[in-house]
């Protein structure tokens, strides 16, 4: 990275900073700078874009992000330390790196898009990473104020994500992202490439927003998909019945033998509609 956009190498930016990883923040710093420009990239054009990226750290993919051309970056960090290695990129990108000092979870994003096309580009904290995502595919009117979720899980979330039907992996997370996204995995990032390198393997998933989902109210989704995937192994006749078992099932035509993992996101849609 210093060859392309001037600044110094990050393992001397968190040397002298003093920018050790905090286990309670969910902290694992990215360093191969290879990595960081191939998660900007799979994020597309973003010379128009204002992008949002939360946990940024030393900034090794805040410099991606800019050198590739964003128009715009806000970046959430809710660690300290990190801010006066954040300033140096802002006065190396003047006017392009806005860095706000707080927990994402208590952002509004939205408030703090500033209008046009958003993008949001992230090596998430694992501690917080499924709960945003969460936040975002929940907003208060759909389409979202976002364009495109480009995103670095634990590779097990990632499956989750952009599991279907019949997969192992298929739960409450996969009937939302498949509700209201086209989600896919972009590729894998090994431990290795971090500092420190966590126990498992990372994943980058890249989601767009389906303009016109199916219509379905949020409230009784959950319900439905919390009842009948909290006891997965089970008919839905029994995970359901506090939500009206089988005459449930009945109204939306669905088998009572079948159990949660089957169903399509079209049918968790229907069975919550009936509810």
């Amino acid at each position: 990275m210093a060859a392309l956009d001037g600044l110094p190498p990050l393992r001397d930016v968190i040397q002298r900073h003093g920018l050790d990883a905090k286990k309670a923040l969910g902290q694992n710093f990215l360093l191969d700078l290879n990595l960081t420009q191939k998660i900007a990239r799979t994020a597309g054009a973003l010379e128009d874009a204002t992008v949002i990226e939360v946990g940024p750290g030393p900034g090794g993919l805040t410099r991606a992000i800019l050198a590739l051309g964003a128009k715009k970056v806000v970046a959430i960090e809710r660690d300290s330390r990190c801010l006066p290695a954040l300033a140096e990129i802002s006065d190396h990108y003047p006017n392009r790196l806005e860095v706000i000092e707080g927990d994402a979870l208590k952002i509004d994003f939205e408030a703090i898009s500033g209008g046009g096309p958003v993008k949001i580009i992230a090596n998430l904290p694992y501690n917080v990473g499924t709960q945003l995502l969460v936040n975002w595919l929940l907003p208060k009117t759909w389409p979202p104020f976002w364009q495109s979720l480009t995103l670095m899980f634990q590779r097990e979330v990632g499956l989750r994500i952009v599991a279907d039907a019949d997969d192992d992996h298929y739960g409450r997370l996969g009937v939302l992202c498949g509700w209201r996204t086209n989600a896919r995995m972009a590729f894998d990032v090994p431990p290795q490439a971090f500092t420190p390198p966590p126990k498992v393997t990372s994943s980058v998933v890249h989601l767009e927003p389906i303009a016109n989902p199916i219509p379905c109210a949020v409230t009784s989704l959950e319900k439905v998909t919390h009842a009948a995937f909290g006891q997965r192994r089970k008919m839905l006749r029994q995970s359901l019945k506090p939500l009206g078992g089988e005459a449930l099932l009945a109204k939306a035509d669905i088998d009572p033998q079948r159990r949660a993992e089957t169903l399509s996101v079209e049918e968790f849609c229907r069975l919550a509609n009936f509810l």
